[in-house]
């Protein structure tokens, strides 16, 4: 009797110092899995590697990320924690227990409600960290808002599809574990984030390529309705047609054939089973490719399809890409070439495209590059655009990065635009953590007007506000869009008649007559 009195003492003063402690300590919050201890960064509450998932290691490798196991004590959130396993060295290093988040947050009590962004970070689906400095939470932060960064498992560890993985889930689909990741951090949001002083009703997701692809998805999946009110793509979407063979703006497979897929991997790997596949290390397993796929569950059906039908998460949408996307994937060296692989992937509507993007006489053009660009992302922007415009009542405001200086002659950059990737550290408001010194004014003023335009779309769901120029909203009947500039400016469509082109073979792509032609 006397140890159970005893017992029931320490207990008590342990929750009553806990209590105490939490009350007193700003850089002690208690979620509902345990209490973190995070540090004070620039004036701000900052923590550092949050579990919002349980390991997904061993057995639960290529599962749904599972519930977390609660702590006792204080757990120490001030590193950031590995990023998860890819091939390369990211920050933090790289590991399959990689299921964290940060938060940066102004708030001073869990009274602020302030509005809260979700980063969601790009990298092809294959790598990617919560821990770049390009992608430092502190600036926006500072702007009034709650800012997380959530990870997700990249690569074959986050998309594996495979018949054997199917039969054990219960939804009888595999592959697409990594956006699971971001719904799951999504709902730790929900659940956790007014304990940070943000508000769980008001939570835009954000994210750039890869990332900016994820947010179009979570647009279109059931499985994260209710979990945000607004959404910021940067050079993503998702509209384009399932294929076997993929290519940019064509990357989705079905799940039958990402599950042939899944079987050749499994037997390149020379094991048997999944079972086999699962006991080995993460650096012993072959490489494969990553990317979601059209499972009929997490991703219902193609973006297209779902979104002239209106079965989306209808909410207000900032969404962009950058002038010269192609300068950072196109491959093509000669004009020649450039037309061949054409030829190669648009069949019967090569010679129209040729015509829209012109490849130029000695080397290859920006015009020609611009093909890439739309493919991959203008054409998906676009769409995305005029169908919600069209199907839903929310706000679209769409945008077009083009920042760049102007190149002389002589230089081989002659013409050259924005590269992908460049209006990240913009939008962050990081341009110092970038190694080079020829930032100018003009950038830095840029800089500080999309941080203003992201942090009001949290705030209001509006990029407007004082102190930045008028944004006015996008529709087919007034197709405005703002140019990101050193004089930001509403603008028409860019290369609209050559999208208009590229829209044709995409909707061709959709018919029987299109799909029975993919390879």
């Amino acid at each position: 009797m006397k140890s159970g009195i005893l017992f029931l003492l320490i207990a008590s003063f342990f929750i009553s110092v806990t209590s105490s402690c939490t009350e007193q300590d700003p850089t002690i919050v208690e979620t509902q899995d345990g209490i973190v201890q995070g540090l004070i960064e620039n004036d701000l509450r900052v923590f550092k590697g949050i579990p919002f998932a349980a390991p997904p290691v061993g057995d639960l490798r290529w599962k749904a990320p599972q519930t977390v196991e609660k702590w006792d004590g204080i757990k120490q959130v001030t590193q950031f924690a590995p990023s998860p396993f890819q091939w390369g060295n990211p920050p933090a290093g790289k590991s399959e227990d990689c299921l964290y988040l940060n938060v940066w947050t102004p708030a001073k009590s869990e009274k602020d409600k302030l509005p809260v962004m979700v980063w969601i970070y790009g990298g092809g689906f294959g790598a990617g960290t919560t821990a770049d400095p390009v992608c430092n939470g502190t600036a926006l932060a500072k702007k009034d808002v709650v800012v997380v960064a959530v990870a997700y498992r990249v690569g074959i560890l986050g998309f594996l599809a495979h018949p054997e993985l199917s039969a054990e889930n219960p939804n009888k689909v595999s592959g697409n574990y990594g956006l699971l990741d971001q719904i799951a951090g999504l709902k730790w949001v929900k659940e956790n984030i007014e304990a940070f002083g943000g508000d769980p009703e008001k939570v835009t997701i954000f994210g750039e390529s890869a990332g900016g692809i994820s947010v179009s998805m979570l647009c279109a999946s059931p499985e994260a309705k209710g979990l945000f009110s607004g959404a910021i793509s940067q050079s993503g979407g998702s509209f384009g047609p399932t294929r076997p063979t993929t290519y940019p703006g064509e990357n989705m497979k079905t799940l039958q054939q990402a599950e042939a897929d899944g079987e050749a991997y499994v037997q390149q790997s020379e094991m048997n089973s999944i079972a086999e596949l699962r006991k080995v290390s993460a650096d012993q397993l072959p490489g494969g490719r990553g990317w979601p796929i059209v499972d009929g569950h997490v991703i219902p059906d193609v973006q297209t399809n779902l979104y002239k039908e209106g079965n989306y998460n209808d909410v207000p949408v900032l969404i962009g890409y950058n002038s010269d996307e192609g300068l950072s994937f196109a491959r093509e060296r000669r004009p020649e070439e450039f037309i061949a692989n054409v030829k190669t992937r648009y069949g019967k509507f090569a010679d129209q495209l040729v015509e829209a993007y012109p490849p130029g006489k000695d080397k290859v053009a920006k015009t020609a590059r611009d093909l890439m660009r739309d493919a991959a992302f203008g054409w998906q922007t676009w769409i995305w655009a005029r169908l919600q415009s069209q199907t839903g009542n929310s706000k679209v405001f769409y945008y077009y990065f083009d920042q760049h200086p102007d190149y002389p002659e002589d230089s081989p950059m002659y013409g050259a635009g924005s590269p992908h990737g460049q209006d990240v550290a913009y939008a962050f408001m990081t341009l110092d953590s970038i190694k080079r010194n020829n930032f100018t004014e003009s950038d830095r003023q840029l800089s500080e007007t999309m941080g203003t335009y992201w942090t009001n779309f949290a705030k209001y769901g509006d990029p407007n506000g004082e102190g930045v120029p008028e944004w006015s909203t996008f529709s087919d009947e007034n197709p405005n869009v703002m140019y990101l500039t050193d004089q930001p400016h509403i603008g028409p469509v860019p290369s609209e008649k050559s999208l208009k082109v590229l829209d044709q073979y995409f909707k061709w792509r959709m018919t029987p007559e299109g799909t029975a032609w993919a390879k």
